[in-house]
């Protein structure tokens, strides 16, 4: 029997059709997404040692900056909740963990986790304006604690280590120090993998819909049985949870911490992460770090290329300022072009491809 081009289409979109709520929110919705998948794990894992320790902090950075960014993903994302002082739950976990690991001698590994769960009460008290405020109201109250952190950074001798710092010393398990970028590296990237893993299945769940209900229209959600107080409270908490982890997982690669790790700039340098990424997106968070960290890296790397080139040290002198003047028009214009940001492009492009050749409409 001839099968008609009908037939072949069919074929094409069968596993694109779901026949159950179960299937129809499914993480990977297709055995093309999972292999990709798992190509992408295997690339993240082998790749690292072959191409230097450079590329392993540096990918490290990444992996980091994707952590906290979708800490702040959660609350301003799915919840709708802006924050303007997420450094400063950064800096709660950095210095938090910096003091239990040089002052008191814990194990990293329990260093991490508790520096998380401190942040994350501090988060759940700073969100309880949010009953009372929102928009840019709650913005303002969130720079005024950057404001009392970065205070408390610099004066609190004792916990912090006042403006010079504190060192920090290589994580240790099982009585093996880590000195190296490469190991740390796999850790970063188990502890991301475990996080982000959590999010998007919370996000499937009960508590992320109840979040996003809180986003779009508080009001009616209130009105629909959402107790609106706790999930604005448990978006603050986990965001802190998220942004406290990072920060230690910081501190500890750095192998220091200091007050202008977490100072407004970094807030805002998170904020401009999750809008170029794409807002209320696991992915977004990831497309926004690999972004705002690749990006003024290359145009170091071009400036220098060019001063090399040059060999014109009033011309180095003229360029420097570039990074940040086209690093923030790329900003802008990623805005202009796809409010949705890099995952709104994403989304474009695999459409495109789920239908080809047929036209998008």
């Amino acid at each position: 029997m001839k099968r008609t081009v009908t037939d072949l289409y069919s074929a094409y979109y069968a596993p694109y059709i779901k026949e159950s709520y179960r299937a129809d929110e499914a993480i990977f919705k297709s055995r093309f997404q999972k292999t990709w998948l798992v190509l992408f794990i295997v690339a993240l894992v082998i790749l690292p040692p072959l191409m230097g320790s450079y590329t392993a902090f540096f990918m490290t950075q990444v992996i980091i900056a994707i952590v906290g960014a979708h800490g702040l993903n959660i609350l301003l994302g799915y919840t709708g909740q802006i924050s303007l002082g997420h450094a400063a739950f950064l800096g709660v976990g950095g210095y938090t963990c910096s003091y239990l690991i040089m002052v008191l001698h814990w194990p990293f590994w329990l260093a991490v986790p508790a520096a998380g769960f401190v942040s994350a009460a501090i988060g759940l008290f700073i969100g309880i304006p949010s009953l009372r405020i929102k928009g840019i109201y709650l913005g303002v109250a969130t720079i005024a604690f950057q404001f009392i952190a970065d205070y408390t950074y610099f004066n609190w001798i004792s916990f912090s280590g006042g403006p010079q710092g504190r060192a920090v010393e290589a994580p240790t398990i099982f009585g093996y120090a880590m000195t190296s970028r490469l190991s740390f590296y796999y850790i970063c990237l188990f502890v991301a993998f475990v996080l982000l893993w959590g999010a998007k299945n919370l996000m499937r769940s009960k508590f992320g819909r109840s979040l996003m209900a809180v986003r779009d229209n508080d009001i009616s959600a209130e009105a629909l049985g959402v107790p609106v107080f706790k999930y604005k409270l448990l978006a603050f908490t986990i965001s802190s949870f998220y942004a406290g982890v990072a920060g230690a997982l910081l501190v500890i690669h750095l192998r220091n911490v200091f007050p202008a790790f977490f100072h407004l700039n970094v807030s805002i340098e998170y904020l401009a992460i999750i809008i170029v990424g794409g807002m209320g997106t696991v992915i977004g968070s990831i497309f926004g770090a690999i972004f705002i960290i690749l990006v003024p890296e290359l145009l170091s790397n071009l400036i220098s290329i060019i001063a090399q080139l040059t060999k014109s040290p009033d011309l180095t002198v003229l360029m420097a300022p570039m990074r940040l003047i086209v690093h923030g028009f790329l900003i802008i214009l990623f805005i202009i072009i796809e409010p949705a940001g890099l995952a709104g492009i994403w989304r474009k492009i695999s459409n495109y491809w789920k239908i080809w050749p047929l036209p998008y409409v």
